[in-house]
């Protein structure tokens, strides 16, 4: 992408809730302006997230650009993404430098990673161009996870597994889908929701991204890491499964397993999985389990962003998760009962085949 003139004014004004908070930031802003060299009249918009956090991009007088994030203390805590972003950056990942924090205000200046992300570059009808992508970001995956030592990030433990499964029931039947569980049915998912944390909790525990995708991931050499500050150190699985069952686009399984077996040697290699994962068969399924529950919160999350936050572009993604829920599904014995449920709400038929199917 180009940069603008570094003297071109912003063609996006930046709006604010109050002006109380706008008079905080231009306090903070204006020494930094000074010392970077920063050009107030290019701040614009950048990009916002499915949280309250939001960024801003703004220009500098020697044509290298910036980002601001901007997240209300009262509803943010930024002290989570510092610590991750020095976690990362002593792994030797490409994440943004942080060149000031307000914590009190909840401003940071930070580096700019550039203004691309990976999934713009990617064509779901064109897996082949597709492939070196993945094979990059498998690569700086397993670099954060080499880096893993217990205890330094919250626990991915069986109260926050459980936590994420709720909000299945809690917003997508109740609020979205408007419906009420029978005690047959709160039963089935109950059953459903402990065999899938059994299954996630046998898995080997290292640092987890908890939300690595294309979206997330800047184009570049090399890869550039954002969306972090939520990470934890739990089940080696997850990330693999959110990057290739991807909430924004969607690939054919004998693609999803090219990219997860080249992974899987090279974690094997690394002695990330222990006599755990010495069987590729075993780690797939241990990864489609870890998938499932990845689904059932992300189903939930959307539509709460829909209906409390007022973020309805998320919702839309939300027939791709349930795809994905119905073809994990359909493959396991015990998960049948939990197959029928989501045909019943979502008023399909049963899955035919195993393919990851693009939506």
């Amino acid at each position: 992408m180009s940069l603008p003139p570094p003297s071109s004014a912003s063609p996006h004004p930046v709006a604010w809730p109050d002006a109380a908070r706008q008079a905080a930031f231009e306090a903070w802003l204006a020494p930094l302006a000074q010392t970077h060299g920063l050009l107030h009249a290019t701040l614009r918009p950048a990009s916002a997230d499915a949280s309250f956090r939001r960024y801003l991009r703004i220009d500098a007088a020697d044509g290298a650009r910036r980002i601001v994030m901007d997240a209300p203390p009262d509803k943010e805590n930024c002290r989570p993404f510092v610590q991750v972003q020095g976690l990362m950056a002593a792994a030797g990942l490409n994440v943004p430098h942080i060149l000031a924090f307000d914590e009190a205000h909840g401003f940071m200046l930070l580096s700019d990673l550039g203004g691309e992300t990976v999934i713009e570059r990617l064509d779901p009808a064109k897996p082949q161009a597709a492939h070196g992508w993945y094979v990059q970001a498998t690569d700086v995956l397993l670099d954060w996870q080499k880096a893993s030592r217990p205890g330094v990030l919250p626990p991915y433990d069986e109260a926050l597994l459980r936590r994420e499964l709720a909000l299945f029931p809690d917003w997508y039947l109740a609020r979205h889908r408007n419906v009420t569980l029978d005690d047959k049915q709160q039963a089935l998912l109950a059953s459903a929701f402990d065999a899938i944390v059994v299954h996630n909790l046998a898995a080997p525990s290292v640092y987890v991204h908890r939300d690595f995708m294309m979206r997330n991931l800047m184009a570049g050499s090399p890869l550039g890491v954002l969306d972090f500050q939520d990470a934890v150190h739990g089940p080696i699985t997850y990330d693999i499964a959110s990057l290739l069952r991807d909430a924004f686009i969607s690939w054919e399984e004998d693609f999803v397993i090219d990219i997860t077996v080249r992974y899987w040697e090279k974690a094997r290699k690394a002695g990330l999985l222990g006599a755990w994962g010495e069987d590729f068969g075993e780690f797939y399924r241990a990864v489609e389990w870890m998938g499932l529950q990845r689904h059932l919160k992300v189903a939930g999350i959307f539509a709460r962003l829909t209906l409390r936050d007022g973020k309805p572009k998320y919702l839309a993604d939300a027939p791709r998760f349930i795809a994905y829920i119905r073809a994990t599904a359909s493959r396991y014995r015990e998960l049948a009962p939990l197959l029928r449920l989501i045909d019943q709400v979502e008023g399909t038929e049963p899955v035919v085949g195993f393919a990851y199917g693009r939506v």
